[in-house]
């Protein structure tokens, strides 16, 4: 027997199960309830936030369609965070359409934000961080992604991925390591 369901799982159980009977109200909410979480999670994959802006409804879409999928085994949240990740990782797979871009003279403007070099410093930094966490292999970069980027529990995500939370942990100090690794080896001259 099971520990009780929590109030807020409770509600979203009712959201679900309205939606299910075609509540497009039901719906909004739980789009209410964890757009901000995904829009994370796919920010911090995309490192572009227009991207970032574009995937959640790709995400939406898939989820719906696949509700009835959905066997309440991990939380929504959880499911729908997975979805998005895939998403990305589809996104990423689509052929590109280089366009060239014209080079355009502006005018020099005091700006009070951060210096350039500051910024693709952090950019730059970010970049490496991302590109190490996608050559993972794909249980770790979930892992990885999921915890750091999602904002998901060890708990949450080993009972997505149906398995123990010690497997979680070894599993986050195999990928930790392999990014230090990494990371360590792209920083030597």
């Amino acid at each position: 027997m099971g520990a009780p369901a929590r109030p807020d799982e409770v509600q979203e159980s009712r959201l679900l199960a309205a939606m299910a009977a075609g509540d497009r109200e039901a719906a909004e909410r739980l789009v209410e309830r964890t757009y901000r979480g995904v829009y994370a999670l796919l920010r911090r994959l995309c490192g572009d936030s227009d991207l970032a802006a574009d995937l959640p409804q790709e995400t939406y879409r898939k989820a719906w369609d696949a509700l009835a999928g959905f066997q309440g085994q991990a939380q929504f949240s959880t499911w729908l965070c997975r979805i998005a990740y895939n998403v990305f990782l589809n996104h990423l797979r689509r052929p590109r359409r280089l366009v060239p871009l014209e080079e355009r003279v502006e005018e020099a403007i005091q700006d009070p934000s951060p210096a350039a070099d500051e910024v693709l410093g952090e950019a730059a930094a970010g970049d490496r961080l991302r590109r190490a966490v996608m050559v993972l292999p794909d249980d770790q970069r979930f892992t990885v992604t999921a915890l750091y980027w999602g904002g998901r529990s060890v708990r949450e995500i080993a009972l997505d991925q149906g398995v123990s939370g010690v497997a979680i942990r070894k599993r986050l100090k195999r990928a930790l390591a392999t990014l230090a690794r990494h990371l360590g080896e792209e920083a030597r001259p």
